[in-house]
């Protein structure tokens, strides 16, 4: 072919052997994925990329070499190695695109430090973070990586947490508060107690999330999946009616074999099989790193279909850090620091919000905790347990209700106010209330989401007063009080029936058959185990203003996978006549298809990277 080029003519005796030698090396070699890839897909009764591209350079050497010892014919040889050649190109470029989608996980995996200052005794150790054990005390000088996820017991700083929330302000840290293991310290000194490390560390949960969420199949990947299986069918069908009707027309053995090859390698899925994986992978890297980890893709693509989104109030809209305002006796045998002290002894067991304030409280105010025993939770109602072989039992109104007990009057209520009631052997003694302030972000989240035509709802256990507070402030659509779990489950499925796409935000423990029923489950990062476990993605910054940049994430990525949907298969509607031969004057080479093919891979590498530019902005 290149001494046609030029007009040379270096032809000896014995010189096609010499080149039989060497395209069996590119053929055995070059190859040689290809060769595997079809024995690994036909093993797995799945034909796809690598089977076309096996059969058709299986075809051009073989065929080739039998021309070169006993036919007479032309050789395919320059073909074969022009078309390896470009596939391997081709599949390089796919690989370079592919690992590129994964350095955000190995940027997540390179922030863990490899030591750690460990407090022994009255003095500082050097040891590799490997050998730190739950409860060991670790000091964090300024300026230092965090190595292990802890609460902070001395001290205070500003910590970055960029790279594993997407926060790019510093967050005041203090005593009682949480840090994350990867997080950067700021200029003060801090005493970490660790929680967690290895496996059960809130950097390893994210990494192993977003790997499983990068191999979990969305309905969008999946039906590019049977695409490129029929696809790799009507290829192999195409080529071989191809060569069988060029010959039927009188064509040479040849003709027929060059204009079947061509066919098989144009029709080849390889763009089809890379273009929705690669967005995938890019948008669930990408999300990671901005605090959104997804969980299920379908329900991520799907976002972008949400007409009604529905929010749990405490924690959710609001910050839930309860603080106890007021403590009311109703007994005269029972002061307010009684009142407090078996509260926040039978809620130490709780998850629940306003356990954190009756414990903050009592901790602030020198109150010992009693020891209970038969601890028993009952959703919607509250807790109880027996203190002192009494029994007492905290919750809401609906513990009054169930025990025929009145409200009592309180003139001094706001409609901001939580109240829990405290009962002993089934004597109302008194009452507690609490204070929860909105959160800043819930303002802009809620308009920018009303702005795009998404009804907002409140759902809550809370009374009536401080539901239509809080949906008042926030210009609400609607809201649900007094809502206990199992009925939080039903308001999601009567939304569905009237015909709305529904996406519900919580994060407690009786949150979790709502979050299971919505058509998209969010919860707040900050929340529950059980939430977290439930829910579709989970927000890790507890920032309702994420949620409109997950709808946003949500429409970018599907529209990047249907645009390289386009592109994978829209060239074939060109190219595939091309390849037969049929038109008239219009015939495209082996090495050509390869080529366009692999012009169609790069065109779906390259857009799916353009997400990160779009995500960005």
């Amino acid at each position: 072919m290149i001494q046609n080029w030029l007009n040379l003519n270096w032809s000896f005796n014995g010189d096609r052997y010499i080149l039989f030698a060497l395209s069996s090396i590119l053929f055995f070699y070059g190859g040689f994925p290809f060769l595997k890839g079809l024995k690994d897909e036909i093993s797995q009764k799945k034909p796809g990329m690598m089977t076309l591209i096996g059969v058709a350079i299986s075809a051009a050497y073989f065929y080739s070499s039998a021309v070169v010892f006993f036919l007479i014919g032309k050789t395919f040889f320059w073909e074969l190695a022009t078309l390896i050649d470009v596939m391997l190109l081709g599949h390089w470029i796919e690989m370079k695109s592919v690992m590129r989608a994964g350095e955000a996980l190995k940027a997540l995996v390179a922030l863990m430090p490899n030591e750690a200052n460990l407090i022994h005794q009255d003095h500082l150790m050097k040891v590799p973070v490997k050998t730190l054990k739950k409860d060991d005390l670790i000091l964090i000088k300024p300026g230092e990586k965090i190595p292990a996820d802890g609460i902070i017991i001395k001290g205070k700083s500003a910590v970055n947490e960029s790279m594993l929330t997407g926060e790019s302000k510093p967050v005041n840290k203090t005593v009682g508060e949480t840090v994350i293991g990867g997080a950067v310290n700021g200029n003060g000194t801090l005493t970490l107690r660790i929680q967690h490390i290895g496996e059960n560390s809130y950097l390893n949960k994210v990494i192993k999330m977003v790997e499983d969420a990068q191999k979990r199949k969305s309905n969008t990947q999946k039906l590019a999946d049977k695409a490129a299986f029929w696809l790799t069918i009507i290829a192999l069908s195409s080529g071989i009616i191809t060569f069988g009707v060029w010959l039927l027309l009188g064509q040479t053995l040849a003709f027929a074999l060059e204009r079947m090859v061509t066919v098989m390698v144009i029709c080849c899925p390889h763009a089809l099989g890379l273009a929705v994986p690669l967005v995938a992978a890019i948008s669930t890297s990408h999300a990671a790193k901005n605090g959104l980890l997804i969980r299920n893709r379908t329900a991520f693509e799907n976002s972008r279909k949400i007409s009604t989104i529905v929010f749990d109030k405490t924690g959710t809209l609001t910050k839930g850090n309860h603080e106890v305002k007021r403590i009311i006796s109703l007994n005269k045998h029972s002061t307010a620091a009684t009142i407090l002290q078996l509260a926040a002894s039978v809620e130490q067991q709780s998850e629940h919000h306003m356990a954190a304030g009756l414990l903050t409280k009592a901790q602030t105010d020198g109150l010992d905790l009693l020891t209970v025993q038969q601890f028993k939770y009952q959703p919607g109602i509250g807790v109880q347990g027996q203190v002192k072989e009494q029994l007492i039992e905290v919750g809401g109104e609906q513990l009054l209700f169930d025990n025929t007990i009145q409200l009592p009057q309180d003139e001094q209520a706001t409609d901001s106010e939580t109240k829990i009631y405290v009962l002993k052997n089934k004597e109302l003694i008194g009452y507690i209330t609490f204070a929860d302030q909105i959160r800043e972000n819930s303002f802009e989240a809620i308009n920018t989401l009303k702005k795009n035509g998404i009804k907002c709802l409140l759902l809550t256990g809370d009374n009536e007063s401080v539901a239509q507070s809080v949906a008042n402030t926030l210009q609400l659509d609607a809201y649900f009080a007094k809502v206990l779990p199992e009925e939080k489950q039903a308001k999601i499925k009567l939304l569905q029936q009237q015909g709305e796409f529904v996406a519900m935000t919580g994060d407690g423990v009786n949150d979790a058959p709502a979050l299971a029923q919505a058509d998209v489950g969010i919860a707040i990062g900050s929340g529950t185990a059980v939430a977290a476990e439930t829910a579709d993605i989970i927000l890790v910054n507890s920032d309702p203003k994420d949620i409109t940049r997950l709808i946003l994430f949500g429409k970018a990525t599907y529209r990047k996978m249907v645009q390289n949907l386009f592109w994978a298969t829209g060239y074939n509607i060109i190219a595939l006549p091309l390849a037969t031969g049929f038109i008239p004057g219009l015939m495209i080479s082996p090495a050509a298809g390869a080529a366009l093919m692999s012009v169609s891979t790069i065109i779906c590498a390259v857009n799916a990277q353009l997400l990160r530019y779009e995500l960005n902005h």
